[in-house]
């Protein structure tokens, strides 16, 4: 039925436990690197052999296939790669591949011949079962070479028959692989769960070193006929399309298993049954039994695990290829099976149902996941009935597990059940924008745990809600939009709830006990990639800094940008919506404003400490755990220190740097991702906050660190919170800077004079700050004056001490330094930076490249920025991973046209048409030069934009 040889050898890859690889070398091809020439030669050598003539007409037919299966669906995820195939039918243009490389949901690729010439090529048909499809292509777009064909010859593949296996490897070198073949009654191997299986067919196993890149390879003899196509599968439908005929199949929904007549006798195969089938198939070993039967298909109850099955409508069996002959041709008709049970002969009416009708062909999009019908694939992994609503992309308002997408089974929506696809749209274009519903959900490996969760609705940010159908006419699918807007949200309306008190044995804490009501929980849901954090749904909490205006501080790691959502809860009981107002570009906090009216209950402002907390000082800690229970400490502060977060060298992002962090040697505090220190009166002296650090590669996780920030630190923002004023045009220094000890800034050329003064004046530790890193400037600004290792004196003639010296928002866009720079003391002027400035404003999605300025976090780490045109990701199967768009570099050329920012950037593209190449030059985060070619593809990856205008940001699409 497919390409058998290299099907045994074809793996599987596990569920993706984090990010998805970009292509799985254990399912798909590989780079075959094989010992390919000595093989060859040894071949050639062969003399009285025809197989080097033979291979020379062969590799004609042979075409490497550059695909990607551009959106989740059914069991297959959206991946790039490469495969083989070979020309059937060289006047219509078609080729036979494996049904894995087709796919059953979007396709997109093309075919590179032996000459390098390359033709674009559409899926035309996919088997359901079993692991063949076919791809066509226009055989006008060859015209340097002339186009021939191989032959299907099946009935040729018997043992003992020496092959070759010949593949293209990424279209660049011929690979021949040599072997014999040693079985023909093989059963398909199992890949596991929630991925494609074969079964119901027979396989051809061969010695063949066969690995992941032949994938769809033609498996030859001798005479140069493809051989290894087991019967009428493939050859059957190839000749229903080359007579515009439909390629019926049936089915009855049982899986068989073909099984030696010893184990067919232990479940109650008689003498006399065994002996007539051994007198008409004397080649044969066995019979075929019945494996698995699907609940509510048409041999429920009829047919039972163990059945061996004798004959149909009096045709006797002993093949796969005979059943399938029978089925394909009865489709809607009523079948006599006869079996064998317990050594009864029973004898069974079964109505053969239509295989194609149980195949999905369609799926759903809608807030931001991606549904489709439960497939014959998934329900017979796990014997269930063919029906349902199957979640193949988890995402969006659906994401229900960080590490699995699909797999999860939906039943019910806002109380209302689910039981097909029509039904869910249905549910799903009755819920208004925002609205919170619970949903019922089961994985189908768990049938037996029945799940639910609240899911918050996002039709704004994910405004898609369309229905995809498969066209095999043009091998694309075809997208109908559902619902052009969703409901408007329901207005909120003010609500009352209680807080509990903390309570404390000891009168003098009655303010602290009172410090829960100045605690809420934010929910903070990122919908795209910004600003190169990835899409996530964060809970954390947050400190409310000001209860008669609204506002709450919370760290940067729950809200690493704007473009979000965010939901205030007061005291686990009401929500209200959030916006954000406020980012700091270095101390890690966020400011979210919330509207009073809408709480009654008891919320309050708590009182600032004005000094800041030292070596040494007592405090009491309070804080949400990783459980989000209120947990408190009496805590001892260990040390005061200055210090940058390490980078995420992989992916720049937003850190806190030029830190002064409060440390705390306490186990408690350490397991809180928020908090606050305070005095036994109920005065908040600091925030302890989480911080977002470097990636661990190896694991795939962020390490995060927990410290705290004074609450002098945050004095200025919170003042101007407390009168109703928004941080605006408040400019701070864009450098990074690190400290360094007395010694060494003597060796930095420090005189004993400055050394004195710092004595004097330092408390805790005496160290010098010493500029570790120059912010690259933007291209139509000159960089700052200071340099890398200029050691800082004194700011408008105030001594530098500590990183809180640094941390001031300045009104003047110009500052005076005194610095030592190699040993000699200097005055500077320096600029200040607009903290306003640093925040991304616009987000342009293209050929699946998310594509933006460079944010804050890449020019932290870079002395100069290439181009204004950074790219942050790229989606999963889009032309961006096909031909190689990498993410975290920059776009400095559009078909030799200069793009320095994303204005001139968008005009190039938008003059590209949908199907041609692009050349594009990049330059790497490492500033390594790069020239690529791309195809670009507007049908399944549409350009389109977020861009924020008057504080809101909008959403821009493109035709």
């Amino acid at each position: 039925m497919t390409n058998p040889s290299l099907s045994t050898k074809r793996r599987r890859s596990e569920i993706s436990t984090g990010i998805p690889s970009e292509t799985d070398p254990k399912r798909f091809n590989g780079q075959i690197k094989s010992d390919m020439e000595e093989d060859t030669q040894s071949y050639y050598s062969d003399t009285d052999s025809q197989i080097p003539s033979t291979i020379t007409k062969v590799v004609k037919s042979v075409v490497s296939i550059q695909f990607s299966h551009v959106a989740n669906f059914d069991t297959e995820t959206a991946i790039v790669s490469e495969a083989t195939g070979f020309v059937v039918d060289n006047q219509r243009g078609l080729i036979l591949t494996n049904r894995h490389v087709v796919g059953p949901g979007p396709f997109w690729g093309y075919a590179v011949f032996d000459n390098h010439e390359e033709a674009v090529v559409k899926p035309i048909y996919r088997d359901p079962i079993h692991d063949f499809g076919f791809l066509q292509f226009d055989p006008s777009d060859i015209k340097h070479m002339e186009l021939s064909q191989l032959e299907l010859r099946p009935d040729l593949g018997t043992v003992g028959t020496e092959i070759r296996v010949v593949g293209n490897d990424a279209g660049e070198k011929l690979s021949i692989l040599s072997g014999f073949i040693s079985r023909s009654d093989r059963n398909a191997p199992d890949y596991g769960s929630l991925t494609y299986n074969d079964f119901n067919t027979e396989y051809i196993q061969a010695a063949a070193s066969a690995t992941g890149g032949s994938s769809g390879s033609p498996v030859i003899n001798e005479d140069g006929y493809s051989i290894a196509l087991q019967a009428g599968g493939p050859l059957r439908a190839l000749k229903c399309i080359q007579q515009q005929l439909p390629i019926t199949r049936g089915d009855i929904q049982v899986e068989w298993q073909l099984k030696p007549y010893d184990e067919c006798r232990r479940l109650g195969l008689t003498p006399e049954v065994e002996a007539k089938q051994r007198e008409l198939f004397p080649e044969k070993i066995g019979m075929l039994v019945a494996e698995l039967i699907l609940p509510e298909g048409p041999a429920d109850g009829l047919i039972k695990e163990g059945d061996t099955l004798i004959s149909i409508n009096d045709e006797p069996i002993c093949t796969f290829i005979k059943v399938d002959e029978i089925l394909d041709e009865s489709v809607g008709k009523d079948l006599t099976f006869v079996i064998q049970r317990g050594g009864t002969e029973l004898t069974q009416t079964i109505k053969i149902g239509d295989l194609h009708a149980i195949t999905p062909d369609r799926y759903v999009e809608v807030a931001g996941a991606s549904f489709n019908t439960l497939s014959y694939q998934i329900a017979r992994c796990y014997c269930m009935p063919v029906r349902g609503v199957y979640i193949n992309n988890a995402s969006g308002s659906f994401e229900l597990s960080p590490f699995e997408k699909n797999g999860w089974l939906l039943e019910s929506v806002d109380d209302k059940p689910t039981p097909d696809l029509d039904t869910f749209v249905e549910v799903m274009k009755s819920i208004p924008d925002l609205d919170k519903v619970v949903i019922t959900y089961r994985h189908v490996s768990d049938m037996h745990s029945e799940l639910f969760r609240v899911v918050y609705i996002d039709r704004h940010w994910c405004s898609t809600f369309r229905l995809a159908q498969r066209n095999d006419e043009t091998g694309l699918w075809d997208y109908k939009t559902i619902q052009e807007n969703p409901i408007p949200p329901t207005q909120p309306t003010p609500k009352y709830a209680k807080f509990i008190d903390i309570p404390f044995i000891d009168e003098s804490r009655s303010e602290c006990s009172k410090m829960v009501r100045s605690f809420v929980q934010i929910s903070a849901y990122c919908p795209i990639s910004l600003d190169s954090h990835p899409y996530k749904k964060l809970i954390g909490h947050g400190v409310i800094v000001d209860a008669a205006n609204g506002y709450v501080l919370v760290s940067r790691r729950n809200i690493p940008h704007d473009l979000c959502d965010v939901l205030i809860i007061f005291a686990e009981s009401i929500d209200v919506p959030g916006k954000v107002v406020f980012l700091h570009p270095h101390q890690n906090y966020a400011i979210v404003k919330y509207d009073p009216s809408l709480i009654t209950a008891d919320v309050r402002t708590p009182k600032f400490g004005s000094k800041p907390l030292k070596r040494g000082e007592t405090s009491l800690f309070v804080g949400y755990n990783y459980n989000m229970r209120l947990v408190t400490e009496d805590v001892k502060v260990s040390g005061v220190s200055s210090l940058n977060i390490p980078a995420a060298v992989y992916s720049p992002r937003y850190r806190g740097t030029n830190l002064q962090c409060i440390l705390l040697d306490s186990k408690l505090s350490q397991e809180c991702y928020t908090g606050i220190l305070c005095d036994d009166d109920g005065t908040v002296r600091a925030f302890w906050l989480t911080y977002l650090g470097e990636t661990n590669r190896e694991v795939d996780a962020d390490k995060t660190y927990r410290m705290g920030l004074d609450v002098t630190d945050v004095l200025e923002v919170i003042e101007l919170l407390q009168k109703n004023e928004i941080p605006k045009h408040l400019n701070i220094i864009d450098a990074e800077f690190t400290s360094a000890t007395v010694f060494q800034g003597r060796t930095r050329g420090i005189s004993q004079e400055w050394i004195t003064k710092f004595e004097e004046a330092c408390e805790d530790e005496i160290s010098f700050l010493v500029v570790d890193r120059i912010v690259a400037s933007p291209l139509d600004q000159a960089p700052i004056p200071l340099k890398t290792g200029d050691v800082l004196l004194s700011i408008n003639d105030k001594l530098v001490k500590e990183m809180r010296d640094l941390n001031i928002m300045y009104e003047s866009d110009n500052i005076k330094f005194k610095v030592v720079r190699q040993k000699k003391e200097i005055e500077l002027v320096v600029p200040t930076v607009d903290t306003d400035a640093l925040n991304t404003t616009h987000v342009l999605f293209w050929c699946g490249a998310s594509i933006q300025a460079p944010h804050h976090g890449v020019r932290q780490q870079m002395e100069r920025i290439p181009s204004e045109v950074y790219i942050t990701s790229r989606g999963s199967g889009a032309p961006a991973q096909q031909y190689d768009l990498a993410p975290i570099s920059f776009i400095t050329h559009v078909n030799d046209k200069e793009t320095k920012d994303m204005v001139s950037f968008i005009n190039v593209i938008k003059g590209i048409p949908d199907q041609t190449y692009v050349k594009i030059r990049l330059v790497s985060f490492d500033n390594i030069p790069i020239a690529i070619s791309m195809k670009t593809n507007y049908h399944y990856f549409p350009t389109s934009e977020f861009k924020k205008l008057d504080s809101k940001w909008e959403s821009i699409e493109h035709n």
